[in-house]
């Protein structure tokens, strides 16, 4: 019998709480279970699929939290200030969470839920768009070209690609500068 109150959703919890201060390489079910207070065979009546589903329903959770971030930062913004506010958002929310952030997949495998959410993620950033005027192809495009400078600037941040002594916010805003004056000049085919 599953522990009285202890949910899936709780062992994520647990599981990203452990990510967080250990980073990724530490996500074990021993460890896990340590976290939630019961033995490790245990952990199979919340998350039958064993460590695998539990990376899964990590990477579901990273995924909706960046989506959340995103749109939360979107709201009342549009064209250039929208841009910058997703940007924003988005590298905060990878160097508050630097080993969280790992567990994001930048290719997600076929999921019902993963898709789901990285569908939504992706979502955002076209609809963010939409002030320039992108469809279609072209919406992907510039999507895929936010989603690279949104990840590039963020993983090189967190992995300490930075180091010399120049304001790392004044890099971000010359970054988005340069990234919504190409939007609004994007090349029509």
């Amino acid at each position: 019998m599953p522990r009285v109150g202890l949910t899936p959703d709780q062992v994520v919890g647990h599981a990203l709480a452990l990510i967080d201060e250990q980073g990724l390489d530490a996500l074990t079910l021993a460890a896990v279970a340590a976290r939630a207070g019961v033995a490790t065979p245990s952990l199979y009546k919340h998350v039958s699929g064993g460590l695998a589903e539990l990376r899964r329903l990590i990477a579901v959770r990273v995924t909706e939290e960046l989506a959340d971030r995103l749109a939360e930062a979107a709201v009342g913004r549009s064209g250039d200030d929208a841009v910058a506010a997703v940007l924003r958002a988005y590298h905060a929310y990878a160097t508050e969470h630097p080993h969280r952030y790992t567990a994001l997949p930048q290719a997600p495998q076929p999921d019902d839920d993963l898709t789901h959410a990285a569908a939504r993620l992706v979502g955002v950033i076209i609809a963010v768009l939409r002030e320039y005027g992108l469809d279609g192809a072209e919406a992907i495009h510039a999507a895929r070209t936010v989603r690279s400078v949104a990840h590039g600037f963020a993983s090189l941040s967190i992995g300490g690609g930075f180091q010399l002594a120049e304001d790392l916010a004044t890099t971000q805003n010359r970054l988005i500068t340069v990234l919504t004056t190409g939007l609004r000049t994007w090349p029509t085919p």
